[in-house]
């Protein structure tokens, strides 16, 4: 029917009434703007493809990824021939990674397919954009209406022509089938300042015999801007004041909905002026610069260091902002933290020990607290702040392990680097790591899908070609989507990637040991003799190590690629230290 669509209901205060209250500005994960949203001004007659572009434009888009397909080649083209620069991939779903990684460096991604097989492939790199809050704009082409009529058998169908984007229901926060010139304007409009209010991706359907449908008056966007319930504000920030006054070890866990709403300058205020030490979650891991001196490092329960461990969990008031309290943040459920303790802050709800506020929106709520009367007690911070081991000593003739690849890894980066790390123990490794700016550290540690690494990878230096990407991957999820290297290769781009080769799921030979784990043996180093281009090396010792990444770092052109041989029971003191709380539990 024209103009179908849905809309998902993350919050109590979210539903279609909502859904048209965008951020007249979008914050990027780094803290600026998205884009300055304008009114479109087309030169010439409106039409739907045109509309589509001109407001990836106006909210700052500059880069779609995807892979055309016969149902969205008219599309394509209008891309081609705007100012957008069109990224095409190896398969939709690394094209959906790319959109993601782009989405957390830039603010707002877009990725574009075709019908059903495109789209489809799309589900499981979304659904991860959903859950860890990433906005992307999904744009897929369809059967045009008019050839729907006599319910011909078309290629691509699924079961009947709604399908695809009922689907996409399950996995946005707001859906539209742009076939009606009469809505699809609006439609456009509302998906946009979904995705923007709500930092989770939408999906739009556009029939190819509507792509240049013309609008049949002209239209204007409308923005309006949400706003916090002035009394539950108000008394949410009195009781909030009253509590951090109380309290005599106050602690921030800042979560990735400060990166996703670009609050990290906020955060940092009110720590800064109130003296109150910082932790992190693992998915808002480099919310702000871990060398900050309040900065104590990851909290996730038993996975984390002991000193932050405690400190957290021995606080009076753990001042909770923007943080997903997941079974991977939490350290396997071997977290501690008492809500009778908590305030709770996110862009969805608001709880005060047990005290709970609606309406109100998480910059307000910031805003409010740096405003407060605060005067918390000054706490000391644990001494025991850095890497377990102390610095770093290079052993030449030694076998390269986990731990000594990490904290060389530690060394390694600077300011120029983001480090995107794969699920496993690649991401429990990486937890350990000192990132120097904020949003410089990527993963997928809630919906944890292995093989997103090298496509997100591809994101940021699309977003953001400065930034110079260090890949931290598992061989198993290196082997889903390495393919698109190649990508970075046409390019030019110059990823440096650390293949963690142990020969199979490390993470899954810790829970249940078994063939299945067990993957096959590639020679991951020579892959660039496959794509013809990049530099490939081979290592086992910790001096290979040293005079691989050397090499990898005055290779300014192209990739590099490092097969690093680990044993394949060797685990990161992050696993190892999970391992001894959960014993003590059994």
């Amino acid at each position: 029917m024209p103009g179908r669509k849905s809309e998902k209901k993350p919050s109590r205060a979210v539903g279609r009434s909502n859904s048209s209250k965008a951020l007249r500005r979008g914050s990027s994960s780094g803290g600026k703007p998205v884009a300055r949203v304008k009114s479109s001004t087309n030169k010439g007659k409106q039409t739907i493809g045109g509309y589509l572009i001109q407001r990836l434009q106006d909210y700052g888009v500059s880069d779609v990824f995807g892979i055309p397909g016969d149902f969205v080649l008219q599309f394509y083209g209008m891309l081609t021939d705007s100012s957008l620069r069109v990224v095409g991939t190896t398969r939709e779903d690394c094209a959906g990674y790319a959109a993601d990684g782009y989405a957390r460096v830039h603010g707002l991604g877009a990725v574009c397919v075709t019908y059903c097989v495109g789209g489809l492939s799309l589900c499981n790199s979304i659904a991860g954009a959903y859950a860890e809050k990433s906005p992307v704009i999904v744009i897929s082409g369809a059967p045009g209406v008019e050839e729907r009529r006599s319910d011909p058998l078309l290629h691509h169908r699924v079961r009947d022509f709604n399908t695809q984007r009922e689907v996409f229901e399950k996995i946005t926060v707001a859906t539209a089938s742009l076939d009606d010139p009469l809505t699809a304007f609006r439609e456009i409009d509302r998906c946009f300042e979904a995705a923007v209010r709500f930092k989770r991706p939408v999906f739009l359907e556009l029939p190819r015999d509507r792509v240049r449908a013309e609008a049949l008056f002209p239209h204007k966007p409308s923005i309006e801007k949400p706003v916090s319930n002035k009394d539950a504000l108000r008394e949410a920030i009195h009781e909030a004041t009253e509590a951090i006054n109380a309290a005599k070890r106050p602690v921030i866990i800042a979560g990735v909905e400060i990166h996703r709403f670009g609050l990290q300058d906020a955060v940092l205020k009110l720590a800064e002026a109130n003296g109150i030490p910082m932790c992190a979650t693992l998915l808002g891991k480099s919310v702000v610069s871990e060398k900050h001196p309040l900065y104590l490092g990851v909290y996730e329960g038993a996975m984390g260091r002991e000193s932050v461990r405690q400190f957290v969990e021995g606080s009076d008031c753990v001042i909770l902002l923007g943080a997903f309290m997941t079974d991977i943040n939490l350290g396997i459920y071997t977290a501690n933290l008492d809500p009778a303790k908590c305030i709770y802050a996110t862009s969805e709800k608001l709880r005060i020990r047990h005290h709970h506020f609606h309406d109100v929106l998480l910059h307000d709520f910031l805003k409010g607290l740096g405003k407060a009367n605060l005067k918390p007690a000054k706490c000391v911070l644990p001494r025991d702040r850095e890497l377990d081991d102390g610095p770093f000593v290079l052993k030449p003739d030694a076998k390269m392990t986990v731990r000594q690849l990490f904290r060389r890894i530690n060394e390694l980066l600077d300011d120029t680097m983001v480090v995107v790390a794969d699920v496993g123990d690649s991401l429990f490794a990486s937890a350990d790591l000192t990132i120097h700016n904020h949003t410089d550290f990527l993963s997928p540690a809630y919906y944890t899908s292995m093989g997103f690494a090298i496509p997100a990878a591809l994101g940021v230096q699309v977003a953001n070609r400065d930034r110079r990407p260090i890949v931290i991957v598992g061989d198993g999820a290196f082997q889903m989507t390495c393919l698109e290297l190649s990508t970075t290769l046409k390019l030019g781009f110059n990823p440096i990637v650390l293949v963690l080769n142990n020969k199979g799921y490390t993470t899954e030979r810790f829970l249940q040991e078994g063939p299945f784990n067990d993957i096959p043996t590639w020679d991951y180093h020579r892959l660039p003799d496959l794509l013809g281009g990049g530099w490939g090396f081979e290592v086992h010792t910790e001096g290979e190590l040293d005079q691989a990444l050397k090499a990898a770092l005055n290779n300014q052109d192209n990739f590099s690629l490092i097969n690093i041989h680990l044993d394949r029971h060797d685990i990161s003191p992050a696993l190892e230290r999970l391992t001894k709380r959960m014993s003590k539990c059994l």
